[in-house]
């Protein structure tokens, strides 16, 4: 029996985008498109979808499906006016003898990128797909090479998930470089250099087991989708593997002075999911590479500007009135490390290595177990101080250091947190008992 005649209550589907998905019967190939409001830089994102799926998969049958949350008006229009495909000739890629069917449709359910990719992925399993990519709506740097690197280890090599791996600015994906790839390589034992990338590619199994979790109606429905997505592949066994796309251009943002919702959805989820897989992730020592499929040319990101005297002060300004909760999640000595820091002179300013990692994970202990009676959403907010500190010493730390040599740093960075994992698994486990016998 296979995956779309199981019974399933479609729910992020709405009845019109049934009935065309009804209309199409069955594709191979998916690639859906999570939109909001994207009208404007969609198009590019299509076309290259369109002439990815005709130059390395022409004899597959292929669907776009755009899960947009916004303005569907406005997302129709964009894709109405690619009806001239002159781009086919332009690119010298001939024209499929079937067209890839294009879907726009209003997705069901919370706002945000987990229920469009919710939608996606039940559509993909309505239509009995072979292999699957997700791509940024926003996207400036795709080429229709992304397609074939995407697709190609799931159809061609039976891998499960396929992670993109970019040629990144040194302060580009702060969050990714102090957090998400450190953490995922030291609690899960992969060393997934973008675990919340925004590109992948998935198998029908692995899309089968994502619908079949509870999680839909959480945060991870808005931008937890990501790293929820890397860690369950892991955590579940699905083969994985990473593939080189190259420069990824898209909206920078310096972390000092736009600090989105992302940060705090992105880390409880991180937080979140340590208790779902802690007999996985208290087993696992060390970490080990993960296989890259694609050719790593020396591409020139763009360089991002931050400011790290503006980082500071934000940590100086802004770890007074964290400091109640600061007191309930720190341990003493790293509490008193932190309010040392603090004191220090800017031209002298640092955070250590050892002091962040201890405290991060702190932190990730106060957000399970909720100390004093804690929220969730107050540990995080009490987190953004030291984040703010950790990433001015970084910038202070490479700032005259060129992307490849920042990557050294950030790969010691790595390497020290999983020597330090065992403070992380002893205090969790002093902590849980406290909790069962308190």
């Amino acid at each position: 029996m296979s995956s779309r005649d199981i019974p399933y209550n479609f729910t992020a589907i709405n009845e019109e985008a049934l009935e065309k998905l009804k209309e199409t019967g069955h594709a191979d190939i998916i690639i859906g498109i999570p939109s909001y409001n994207n009208a404007k830089s969609i198009g590019r994102v299509i076309k290259a979808a369109e002439l990815g799926l005709a130059k390395y998969f022409p004899s597959l049958k292929g669907l776009i499906i755009i899960s947009e949350g916004g303005n569907i008006e406005e997302t129709q229009r964009a894709v109405n006016a690619l009806t001239d495909k002159h781009y086919f000739e332009n690119a010298f890629i001939p024209r499929p003898e079937n067209e890839t069917g294009i879907l726009v449709a209003k997705y069901l359910g919370p706002s945000g990128k987990g229920t469009a990719v919710k939608a996606i992925l039940e559509a993909g399993k309505f239509l009995g797909f072979r292999a699957g990519c997700m791509l940024d709506a926003d996207l400036r740097s795709i080429s229709p090479e992304w397609i074939e690197m995407l697709i190609a280890p799931v159809a061609l090599k039976n891998f499960g998930f396929v992670t993109p791996y970019y040629s990144r600015h040194k302060y580009d994906g702060t969050i990714t470089n102090m957090i998400a790839y450190p953490m995922t390589c030291a609690l899960y034992g992969r060393r997934v250099r973008q675990p919340i990338g925004g590109d992948f590619g998935f198998s029908p199994e692995l899309a089968e087991s994502l619908l079949a979790k509870d999680v839909w109606e959480s945060d991870i429905a808005r931008f937890g989708i990501d790293i929820w997505m890397t860690t369950t592949a892991i955590c579940e066994n699905f083969r994985i593997c990473q593939s080189f796309l190259g420069a990824k251009l898209h909206d920078d943002k310096d972390p000092g002075k736009d600090l989105s919702p992302m940060f705090r959805q992105v880390v409880g989820t991180i937080f979140s999911l340590m208790e779902s897989y802690e007999g996985k992730w208290l087993q696992v020592k060390g970490s080990r590479p993960t296989a890259i499929f694609g050719f790593e040319s020396e591409a020139a990101p763009k360089p991002i500007e931050v400011d790290p005297e503006n980082l500071i002060n934000k940590f100086k300004d802004s770890l007074p009135l964290c400091m109640t909760v600061l007191k309930e999640v720190l341990s003493p000595e790293n509490l008193q490390k932190v309010e040392e820091i603090a004191g220090m002179d800017h031209a002298l300013f640092e955070l250590p290595e050892e002091i962040w990692i201890k405290s991060l994970f702190d932190f990730a202990i106060a957000y399970t177990k909720s100390p004093g009676g804690l929220g969730p959403d107050d540990v995080i907010e009490a987190l953004v101080p030291l984040y703010y500190a950790k990433v001015a010493s970084f910038v202070r730390k490479t700032i005259n250091l060129d992307s490849h040599q920042a990557e050294e740093i950030i790969n010691q960075q790595r390497y020290i947190f999983e020597k330090l994992k065992p403070y992380l698994a002893e205090r969790w486990g002093l902590d849980h008992k406290r909790g069962v016998t308190g």
